[in-house]
């Protein structure tokens, strides 16, 4: 069994059961080695995990060691299974190695398998990528609060402007692509993939300068 572990910062430890397969000793006496390892300082303590229920219905605790304090607790035990340990260190860690082609073919049909991933992902990243960004942008709603009146009515006005929507629209509206090349608005999609109009800083600022200008606010 594969008792080596890979924590949430990718440090690599062993079991205190593990250890002491290895070593030919009894568990207790393993755990009892890095104990006194780590009252004297030697080695960092360990974090602990629950291991394999017996058939007697207890469950022993397990050390889970790190590479170079593994090397010493063996060291402490039993000096002669330090090859070992190195073995079997190698052997766990070529398991979690990343696939490496050996030769041609295989290298091409990983690249294959690789853009065939990426072609069935495309999708869903285009599609998250195209959401609504409510924390960067702002709805036409949001900046006419800002202004003391409805969408409606600013969105009439901004058609009264001009420079903003896009005429040729019939149903719902969308921005002319000199407002968006300018950086005032984006095109997105809402979470039930209908188009919304969202206004960017510049886009405010841009909106407020014009009401400003023609006496509004």
């Amino acid at each position: 069994m594969n008792e080596m572990i890979m924590n949430s910062k990718s440090a690599l430890t062993m079991s205190s059961l593990e250890i002491s397969r290895l070593v030919e000793s009894r568990h207790d006496n393993v755990k009892i080695a890095i104990d006194r390892l780590v009252a004297r300082g030697v080695i960092h303590q360990p974090a602990m995990q629950d291991g394999i229920k017996a058939s007697n219905g207890v469950t022993t605790s397990e050390y889970l060691v790190k590479k170079r304090d593994s090397y010493v607790v063996v060291a402490q035990l039993s000096p002669e299974f330090t090859a070992r340990l190195v073995d079997r260190w190698q052997e766990l860690e070529e398991q979690l190695a990343p696939q490496v082609p050996t030769n041609f073919a295989t290298a091409l049909q990983l690249a294959a398998d690789q853009a065939k991933q990426l072609e069935l992902a495309a999708p869903k990243v285009a599609f998250v990528e195209n959401l609504v960004e409510r924390h960067t942008l702002m709805t036409a709603t949001q900046i006419a609060q800002k202004h003391g009146m409805s969408a409606v009515k600013l969105n009439r006005l901004l058609d009264e402007l001009g420079g903003v929507y896009s005429k040729s629209v019939k149903r719902g509206r969308a921005f002319i692509q000199s407002f968006i090349d300018n950086g005032y608005g984006e095109l997105k999609q809402t979470e039930h993939g209908h188009s919304q109009c969202l206004f960017s800083t510049a886009g405010e600022v841009w909106i407020h300068s014009k009401l400003v200008s023609e006496g509004v606010c």
